[in-house]
């Protein structure tokens, strides 16, 4: 009810206690009031609204609870004073640690990674999305599925040839949850094929590619919208945007390039949720160029840094060429004392995404990077060939063009993608000798 006494449809949050534990001798271990911030962040983005904290330290976890029973009981007190409806844990939770605080605390209990796959599932919007975050759901429901039913009787038996034990109703949940897993599965190998036909349907073409790659939240959607107008939603939450958005833009240097935005990455992403989002980020491997964004305000900055490091290492892809945008220079005190001090690394720019403070030099570091994997080229176009000629302005940095008898002759930047496409066009150091040979030739027969 509100204060005038009218009734509200809105729906009321529910309220949360969160459960962080402190390992004692683990050095690689974030600190708590980091992990208890990240989770509060993800509650929110899930809908919940967090009313206590709880937090124990622990040199390794209790078998049956995870944390100490003393714990528990102080957590279980605390329920008339904080009316909360669920505890989430940011920790990973085994079934029977999950049963066995439900029942000691008489309420829904759920970890970090069910608090992930929620909003997961809250934000994919295409079909590839939805299934891929069903799959992760399955995989993680399968070994808890014995607490989701208290209908365990066997099913009710009549008539000749119906008696005996037959299935109980959780097994004919179970079956029907792995049919349905090995259906989502072959149909998001399906996906992935199709999504493997068009990057290399992308390679062909010539265009470079650009993945976006970051922490959540750390600006990525923001970023693309700055730089293409992709619309894509950008907001202050964490995974407000799974499915992958590429758009075309065309450098300030000449030639096009297509920019990816991915999913973002977060401290403790469980290795089944990677799996299951395979198909999106293989676009990442494909890329020409990873473009990395970081929030150069947080807080725990080098700890973010280290998660993406580590997620880009376990996908392969440590020879792609990496450009690191520290985003949202302009919040920091002295923003320009800060980009002059990266003036001398050329992989580092200072940005805002939202303002648009250094995206020129971005871009201009972009082409650089993207020119060095390319191919500085001659070639010569005949004039019934101005497709190929058109070809090499859209996707090359152009550098001259000569109108001669044969054709248009053209010095070019090209990426090593369309080499194969203008290989009957170029002209070789060969070619070219031959070339300044003849007018020589040609005057020596005419003297004799």
């Amino acid at each position: 009810m509100r204060q005038d006494g009218s009734s509200s449809t809105a729906a009321e949050r529910e309220r949360a206690v969160l459960v962080g534990v402190e390992w004692k001798g683990r050095e690689d271990a974030w600190p708590l009031a980091e992990c208890l911030a990240e989770l509060a962040l993800l509650a929110d983005t899930a809908g919940v609204e967090v009313v206590g904290e709880f937090t124990q330290a622990l040199t390794k976890p209790h078998v049956t609870h995870l944390i100490g029973s003393g714990k528990v009981e102080e957590i279980g007190e605390a329920k008339p004073v904080l009316l909360y409806d669920v505890v989430i844990f940011d920790e990973d939770l085994s079934p029977s640690q999950q049963r066995n605080l439900e029942r000691a605390l008489n309420t829904r209990v759920i970890d970090r990674r069910a608090l992930i796959l929620d909003i997961f599932a809250q934000h994919a919007r295409t079909r590839e999305g939805a299934m891929q975050v069903e799959v992760a759901q399955y995989e993680y429901l399968l070994p808890r599925l014995t607490r989701a039913w208290t209908h365990l009787s066997r099913q009710t038996r009549g008539g000749v040839g119906l008696r005996g034990p037959g299935e109980t109703q959780l097994e004919i949940d179970r079956r029907q949850m792995r049919e349905r897993l090995t259906l989502l599965r072959r149909e998001l190998e399906g996906v992935r094929r199709h999504r493997a036909l068009y990057r290399r349907r992308r390679k062909r073409s010539g265009i470079p590619i650009v993945a976006i790659v970051g922490y959540t939240n750390a600006g990525k959607s923001t970023l693309l919208n700055t730089l293409c107008g992709a619309g894509v939603l950008a907001a202050d939450q964490l995974f407000a945007t799974l499915d992958p958005t590429t758009r075309r833009l065309r450098l300030p240097g000449g030639g096009e390039v297509l920019f990816t935005d991915t999913v973002g990455f977060v401290q403790k992403l469980p290795a089944d949720l990677v799996a299951a989002f395979r198909a999106t980020l293989e676009e990442i491997t494909d890329a020409d160029l990873i473009l990395h964004v970081v929030d150069i305000t947080h807080r725990n900055v080098e700890r973010q840094v280290e998660v993406v490091d580590a997620t880009l290492k376990s996908l392969g892809v440590e020879d792609t060429p990496v450009i690191v945008a520290l985003n949202k220079v302009d919040l920091l005190p002295e923003p320009e004392a800060v980009q002059a001090s990266l003036q001398a690394d050329e992989r580092v720019v200072g940005i805002s995404a939202l303002g648009g403070r250094g995206i020129n030099e971005l871009l201009r570091r972009i082409s650089e990077v993207l020119g060095e994997r390319g191919e500085y080229v001659e070639a010569l176009v005949p004039y019934n060939q101005s497709g190929v000629l058109a070809t090499l302005y859209r996707l090359g940095a152009v550098h001259s063009q000569e109108h001669l008898a044969e054709g248009t002759l053209v010095t070019a930047m090209v990426p090593q993608a369309l080499l194969a496409q203008i290989e009957p066009y170029l002209l070789r150091e060969d070619e070219e000798e031959v070339n300044e040979a003849e007018p020589a030739q040609a005057a020596q027969e005419t003297s004799e």
